[in-house]
């Protein structure tokens, strides 16, 4: 009953905090568009650089997790979250728009440390439900954050900026009163440690277990796939769909519902008679055929058939492969390994934008898409053909 209430505590911090972040996401591009006159590869700079700072911040928040615990990092990161939309309510150049991102991926670090907290709490046997919690808050923050942006920005993008400091600000105190600190006291050596902004040899240490390394790459490259759309999404829906900030909002939703449903309920039927390997195939598949599609749905109801499939493709792959790493990791090194792949995601996340945002921009609308699709195949290759040769769902 411990470890459930503890689950549900962090969920709602989490759904909370990502209920703020959702706000910001379908009206960011169109807002550097409209308000800044910023070009594509410029958003994706902008997209590019909260992900950047994330990718420093990732490892080294994982890591002081497991000396400090989880509950007083994901307190100061919320914070930071709060602040950073604030600043993006007050923006009115390029350069406080970056500061303000810069601010948000230090507090949007604190997914590693999430992750880590329901590591924590869940056994190796229920790990998959509970990183799937993330993705719930993650949906359910898409649901309603993108509908409530694309609403709100229609009295002023400053309005979305306050609206999205207010939800993390009220996280950050329902954290401070209620969430409870879930890392036990470390009996065993922890081999890793790192008080460096990137410790290479720690890093390699980590990457000499060869199921580790396979996981963690195979997710970067998942990660890069939708990354590519991040900007472009909004953009194409703007630019070539000719739509609202509001419809592009409602499109974010449905991605956010599908999502949502899959890894609240269908996922863990599914794992009852599928094992993770299987998942990743068909996840795969789904997210190569969804992204290949975006581009030429042609109308909104075309659309929302491709977003569908894409996201039953996305909301399949991101907690199982999160859920793998985290079974063939050990017990003591849960923060700085999920810290360290959540690191590379950060990194996916920098070279998508900007490569999506470049390619919208000098090659053609379709090729974020295409780009995510052709890097999404080799996921699904490497599922079918190399991962069953490596891996085993038990360690």
């Amino acid at each position: 009953m411990k470890r459930k209430a503890s689950l549900s505590l962090i969920f709602i911090t989490v759904f909370i905090d990502l209920l703020g972040f959702g706000i910001l996401i379908p009206i960011l591009p169109t807002f550097s568009t409209i308000e800044l006159n910023l070009s594509e590869f410029s958003i994706g700079l902008v997209l590019a650089i909260y992900s950047l700072t994330q990718f420093i911040f990732g490892p080294i928040l994982g890591n002081l997790s497991d000396r400090l615990g989880r509950r007083p990092l994901i307190v100061g990161c919320l914070f930071l979250n709060a602040v950073g939309y604030i600043i993006f309510a007050f923006t009115n150049s390029f350069m406080l728009l970056i500061i303000s991102r810069i601010v948000a991926g230090i507090g949007g670090s604190s997914v590693a440390v999430a992750q880590a907290y329901i590591a924590d709490v869940t056994s190796k046997e229920d790990r998959s439900k509970g990183m799937g919690m993330i993705g719930v808050a993650f949906g359910l923050g898409f649901v309603f954050g993108p509908i409530m942006g694309g609403f709100l920005s229609k009295y002023g993008y400053e309005v979305t900026g306050f609206a999205s400091a207010a939800f993390s600000f009220i996280a950050f105190l329902f954290t401070i009163f209620f969430l409870p600190e879930s890392l036990k006291k470390i009996k065993d050596k922890v081999e890793i440690k790192t008080r460096k902004l990137i410790d290479l040899p720690a890093i390699k240490l980590l990457f000499k277990n060869h199921k580790l390394a396979t996981l963690i790459i195979m997710y970067f490259i998942l990660i890069f796939s939708i990354a590519n759309i991040y900007g472009t999404f909004a953009l194409i829906g703007y630019k070539r769909y000719h739509f609202t900030d509001m419809q592009i909002g409602i499109m974010y939703g449905i991605i956010g519902i599908v999502s949502a449903i899959v890894q609240g309920g269908l996922l863990r039927v599914l794992t009852k008679y599928m094992d993770d390997k299987i998942i990743v195939i068909a996840g795969s598949f789904l997210l190569m055929l969804g992204l290949a599609m975006v581009p030429y749905a042609g109308n909104m109801t075309g659309l929302i058939v491709v977003i569908v499939i894409l996201a039953l493709g996305s909301g399949s792959l991101q907690p199982t492969m999160l859920s793998m790493i985290s079974k063939n990791s050990s017990e003591s090194e849960q923060g700085f390994t999920l810290g360290v792949n959540q690191s590379f995601s950060a990194f996916a996340r920098v070279l998508g934008p900007l490569w999506g945002g470049f390619a919208f921009e000098y090659i053609g609308y379709q090729y974020p898409f295409l780009t995510g699709a052709a890097f999404t195949s080799i996921i699904f290759i490497a599922s079918l053909y190399y991962l069953p040769k490596v891996l085993t769902d038990k360690k």
